[in-house]
């Protein structure tokens, strides 16, 4: 059944799409990526996909608007070589934080992209840890929505003494995220009172729940300037906390996140590998744990009609 599943890394992750072809036990096939004179993008696939089962892994990071551009080139270019099923995997696909119209005159970006892929010739989309639950609303085509979250709560199960440990959503949004976090550790749950004031900027108030005393592992889907997990993490302490971990699910690290991450007193910050981590955007304490072998478990069981939920049993 291999023969005819393919897997094309659209470029702004290649180390994971090349770990997940690894894992299934097929080659990486060959695409290829330029820009014109003027700018344009220039995508050519490197092989017949007629008739074949095709997956295109792409997370829209920085530079986003240009790994986006790439996706759809790449997806229309599949259409047009007449591949049988198009998959597009968006291991981050950040326009989720663009779910609603909070502003007067404003685009829902996360709508309108996830309309794009349809166009641009996607069949069916698989994705990780979208940041609201209700984008997977936005796609009129069966969308696979996976979660880092049993991997990085085996990797605090493992290191971690969960005897005196809360963990603590950063605003009352990610309170249920973090309830299932909370819940699969057996822990109690805390959560901040935030109010944010910008894109970067952010005021924290109050802990809603019991820190003193206790080890706090804060969870939340990513990582981007790091502004909300400082801020946090002095609230935490102010309120008496201990040690403080942070799980997360993207490391998108933009900004000053690095080092204002790198100088916090937090113990450890582990995530997961559906945003590419250059050497230049690390640093100790930063633990990077490979969702692979979730996404090639997923790509296998969409390929041969499985169910993808029971990878969550």
């Amino acid at each position: 059944m291999k023969n005819d599943l393919k897997v094309f890394s659209g470029g702004s992750n290649a180390s994971l799409a090349q770990a997940i072809c690894d894992d299934i036990g097929i080659p990486l096939s060959p695409l290829s990526t330029s820009r014109f004179s003027n700018d344009n993008l220039f995508v050519q696939v490197g092989e017949s996909v007629r008739e074949e089962d095709v997956f295109v892994v792409q997370s829209f990071t920085q530079p986003a608007s240009d790994n986006i551009m790439s996706l759809m080139l790449t997806l229309d270019a599949l259409r047009s070589a007449s591949a049988k099923r198009i998959t597009a995997v968006i291991p981050y696909y950040s326009y989720a934080r663009s779910d609603k119209k909070d502003a007067p005159r404003i685009s829902i970006a996360g709508r309108l992209i996830a309309d794009l892929l349809k166009t641009a010739g996607a069949n069916r989309v698989l994705t990780m840890d979208l940041h609201a639950d209700s984008v997977h609303g936005f796609f009129s085509m069966p969308v696979d929505h996976l979660s880092a979250m049993p991997t990085i709560c085996d990797y605090f199960a493992q290191h971690l003494d969960l005897s005196n440990v809360v963990v603590v959503a950063t605003d009352a949004g990610g309170a249920k995220r973090a309830g299932r976090f909370a819940k699969r550790l057996n822990t109690s749950l805390a959560i901040i009172d935030k109010r944010r004031l910008s894109d970067s900027d952010v005021k924290q108030g109050l802990v809603v729940g019991n820190v003193q005393g206790h080890d706090a592992i804060i969870f939340d889907d990513e990582i981007s300037t790091g502004g909300t997990l400082v801020t946090t993490v002095e609230t935490l302490k102010a309120a008496g906390a201990r040690d403080i971990y942070v799980g997360a699910t993207h490391p998108v690290l933009c900004g000053n996140a690095v080092e204002n991450l790198s100088k916090s007193p937090i113990k450890e910050i582990v995530v997961a590998n559906t945003v590419d981590v250059p050497e230049k955007k690390q640093f100790p304490g930063l633990t990077v744990l490979s969702v692979a072998p979730l996404f090639s478990k997923a790509i296998q069981r969409i390929h041969t009609g499985e169910s993808v939920s029971a990878l969550f049993k």
